[in-house]
């Protein structure tokens, strides 16, 4: 096999398929994803712009082969002939969801060079494409038999024995396991979960370790008693992982390791953690308004992995620039309305246009007419970017809530999270501010992204007068309490949904700043805190005092009156009876 890296572009129709393999594969050795497009025709571009420039700068290519549609698949297969004709060296590596045998066997005869199914393990995908890259051929499936395999059909040297399989089953098991663990530890640590939620973590937590220590427990035993007999065979790491499962977990030997986590393996790692918590209830569960709760889950999650995408586009900017960390501050205005910009351009087409009356717009360059009412309302107001991006560029530590986390450490991961679930929501807020200003109404625009529920024009305005109150109250209210109150507030996803939650941040220089009614508030707030202790002393004093006479005196007094009276009726009721008897005898 060929020692030079292995530079791929992948090709697949599914946003969320293709950002959660390039975090994948970003943590692997010698692997570059050089791009990931959605279309043949934007692959295509691609490779033509490389050809000019290095056609050695890939050297595979990775796509899916129509998602399962029969037109998409002969549309595919058409794509593999061009491929073919235009770059006859370059090898085609279909990961794909298709397996019918009749579509593999033309792929093949195209001229493709392998092929595997997905939700495969992520090494074995990373093994089918360092051996096609070197020339050779891969196929996960034996298209001639239509039996499915388990490994490659090239030629293998030797036979596992029974021992190594065993253990390949125990470290893989093991493998999933504590990928499982690590996600739900991670979901326990959400801010805002509710008890309930909390005690079914716990208990999913409590079984994933008993199922550990069950499965080390009869498996290496009989592992021990082959090495003692001298069968046992030392095998390779952990293998058994599949592809979602490796986006998902947290890289334990990378934790391990400090030293060797690269500042792109700790991106992907973060990134990698985020696509997961994506794939939760995107509801909004707080008291506070936002703009993306106009849109549908599934736009609403498509506009926050799209952000994604940019954010990541950017670091590598960024990169390439070499920027320096004392930089980031000057451009940190600039960093956001690019990412904005960006993610406003894509998720609605960059030459997309709707019809407003007898005028003809095009939404992209409408919209970006609000950059500076957007940048003063969102933009500026989020907080501690400039913290996450030198926590992602240069491995800085992290100090927030008043403590210090080290760069690869569990906590600052768990941290810088948080700081990046907030960014792509507000990012995402911004996007939808100027649509929901200008074009909320539009019915094209509402058939295309709103939900059922804020569909109608009645619905749509009181929605909006909701957000103005919201913009109202943040700028003179609650951003002045939590500048004196020194932290920042935070949208986190939550395994509910869209949480809210705070921490605590230095903020003097802003509170020197305030005026107006924003200071008045501050103002009030310290005067409350002046007073509540002892007008709570008083009332507690006061309350006292009148408990001791309603209980001691006023309520002695009537209980004393009541016995009285009790007795008085008792004797009465006596002598009446006596009377009555005297009456009643015989004179």
């Amino acid at each position: 096999m060929s020692d030079r890296p292995l530079k791929l572009l992948l090709i697949d129709q599914d946003p969320i398929f293709r950002l959660g393999l390039r975090a994948a594969l970003d943590t692997i050795p010698d692997l570059q994803v050089i791009a990931e497009v959605e279309t043949d025709t934007s692959a295509l571009q691609i490779l033509a712009e490389i050809a000019k420039q290095d056609p050695k700068q890939v050297n595979l290519v990775v796509l899916e082969l129509g998602n399962g549609r029969t037109t998409s698949q002969q549309l595919g297969l058409q794509f593999c002939r061009q491929l073919r004709a235009l770059y006859p060296n370059l090898p085609v590596l279909l990961f794909s969801s298709v397996q019918e045998q009749g579509i593999l066997l033309a792929a093949k005869a195209i001229g493709v060079n392998g092929y595997c199914v997905k939700g495969i393990p992520l090494s074995e995908l990373v093994v089918a494409m360092r051996e096609v890259a070197s020339g050779g051929s891969y196929w996960f499936v034996d298209i001639k038999g239509g039996n499915s395999q388990s490994s490659k059909l090239r030629t293998q040297n030797s036979s596992l024995s029974f021992a190594k399989i065993r253990n390949n089953w125990r470290l893989s098991g093991i493998g999933y396991i504590d990928a499982t663990l690590a996600a739900v530890t991670a979901q326990l640590q959400v801010p805002g979960l509710p008890l309930l939620d909390r005690a079914i973590l716990a208990g999913q937590r409590r079984e994933l370790l008993a199922s550990r220590w069950l499965l080390n427990k009869l498996l290496s035993s009989q592992q021990k008693q082959q090495e003692q007999q001298g069968q046992f065979i030392p095998d390779a790491p952990p293998s058994g992982l599949s592809l979602s499962s490796a986006i998902a977990r947290t890289d334990s030997q990378q934790r391990q390791m400090p030293s060797l986590l690269s500042p792109r393996a700790l991106q992907s790692d973060l990134f990698s953690s985020c696509v997961t918590k994506l794939q939760f209830p995107l509801q909004n569960v707080t008291d506070v308004h936002l703009e993306i709760d106009i849109l549908r889950e599934d736009k609403k999650r498509e506009l926050l992995y799209l952000i994604l995408q940019k954010l990541a586009e950017q670091l590598d900017d960024l990169r390439v620039s070499q920027i320096e960390i004392n930089q980031l501050y000057e451009v940190k205005t600039t960093l956001l309305s690019d990412l904005w910009q960006a993610a406003i351009t894509d998720f609605f087409g960059k030459f997309s246009r709707v019809r407003v009356g007898n005028q003809d717009i095009e939404i992209v360059k409408y919209l970006l007419q609000n950059t500076e009412i957007v940048q003063t309302d969102i933009l500026n107001q989020i907080p501690l970017v400039v913290e996450l991006f030198a926590y992602l560029l240069f491995q800085t530590e992290l100090r927030i809530d008043n403590a210090c986390y080290p760069a690869f450490s569990a906590e600052a991961k768990s941290q810088a999270l948080m700081i990046l679930e907030n960014l792509l929501i507000q990012v995402a807020n911004g996007v939808m501010q100027p649509l929901l200003n200008s074009l909320a109404d539009v019915e094209v625009i509402k058939q295309s992204f709103y939900c059922r529920q804020l569909i109608s024009t009645r619905e749509i305005e009181r929605f909006r007068n909701e957000l103005s109150w919201k913009y109202r109250l943040n700028s003179y209210i609650n951003e002045p309490k939590a500048i004196f109150e020194s932290r920042y507030v935070l949208f986190v996803i939550a395994p509910r949904g869209i949480a809210e939650t705070s921490v605590y941040a230095p903020r003097n220089k802003e509170l020197a700043q305030l005026s107006g009614i924003p200071l008045v508030v501050t103002l009030i707030l310290e005067f409350r805190d002046a007073i509540a202790p002892r007008l709570r002393s008083l009332v507690s004093f006061l309350g006292s005092g009148i408990v001791f006479i309603l209980t001691q005196v006023i309520g002695r007094g009537l209980g004393l009156i009541g016995r009285g009276i009790l007795q008085g009726i008792g004797s009465v009721s006596l002598t009446e009876k006596n009377l009555r008897r005297n009456s009643d005898r015989p004179k």
